[in-house]
């Protein structure tokens, strides 16, 4: 039995491999390029097959968007500073540092998600819209969010560079809005920058100044400062201080 079944095993997959691409050619598959034309003016719809393409392309611009669109930027160019402030060259590490930014983003950003959601991502899987109306209902939250922490100023320099001119603030094209909403994070983060390195800065010179009227000018100033800054940072609750003031530099 055992010798017969060796002996026919060959030839069943053999059999199987030239009559199963016959038996699968007659099921239908799902069409992989089609357009239908919509119900609007010029509207069209596109296959699930399109759609997951262009989904798994625009998540390639997740990382740009996560920084040009959210309040990441300022909150890790804060971070970065105010270790730079504290002289400590690695600690928290970036891992940490990354970590807490971007929880931190996801914390003050959770309003514009929920918003976003509610007008865009669950009509669309309820098919209430289309995947291009989504895309335009998902914007409008992120476009109130970005032109809320926009300066007047920053937005006229990119108005002016694209030479384009709009009426109100809420007609501004999004790739005007952008460039002007990270500008604006950047001189917002270097501001609160300033301040943090301010009471760091007087530890470091009255610490060089006293080893200096001791004469001990081989000793680095770092060595003896960072206890303190540390103690300093650690005895006013510094943390939950640059936390609290960056989330309340967004209005909560």
């Amino acid at each position: 039995m055992i010798r017969w079944m060796a002996r026919y095993s060959g030839v069943l997959v053999v059999l199987a491999v030239f009559f199963a691409p016959a038996a699968l050619a007659d099921i239908p598959g799902i069409p992989a390029l089609k357009v239908t034309p919509g119900d609007g003016e010029g509207a069209q719809e596109y296959t699930v097959t399109l759609q997951i393409l262009a989904l798994m392309t625009a998540l390639t611009f997740l990382p740009a968007m996560l920084m040009m669109m959210t309040s990441f930027t300022r909150i890790i160019v804060v971070f970065a500073i105010l270790r730079q402030a504290l002289g400590l060259q690695s600690t928290p590490s970036n891992q940490i540092i990354l970590g807490l930014t971007l929880f931190l983003t996801i914390f003050i950003m959770k309003p514009v998600f929920e918003e976003s959601n509610r007008l865009a991502l669950q009509p669309y899987l309820q098919e209430e819209v289309s995947s291009m109306e989504a895309v335009e209902l998902a914007t409008r939250p992120f476009r109130t969010f970005m032109l809320a922490q926009t300066r007047e100023d920053d937005l006229a320099l990119f108005m002016r560079i694209a030479d384009e001119q709009y009426d109100t603030p809420e007609a501004v094209s999004f790739w005007i809005l952008m460039p002007a909403f990270v500008t604006s994070e950047l001189k917002t983060a270097f501001q609160i920058g300033f301040i943090l390195f301010i009471p760091f800065l007087i530890i470091d010179m009255v610490v060089a100044s006293v080893l200096m009227a001791m004469g001990m000018m081989m000793l680095s100033p770092i060595i003896i400062s960072l206890p303190f800054k540390i103690m300093l940072f650690v005895l006013v609750d510094g943390w939950a201080l640059v936390i609290g003031t960056l989330a309340a530099s967004y209005g909560i």
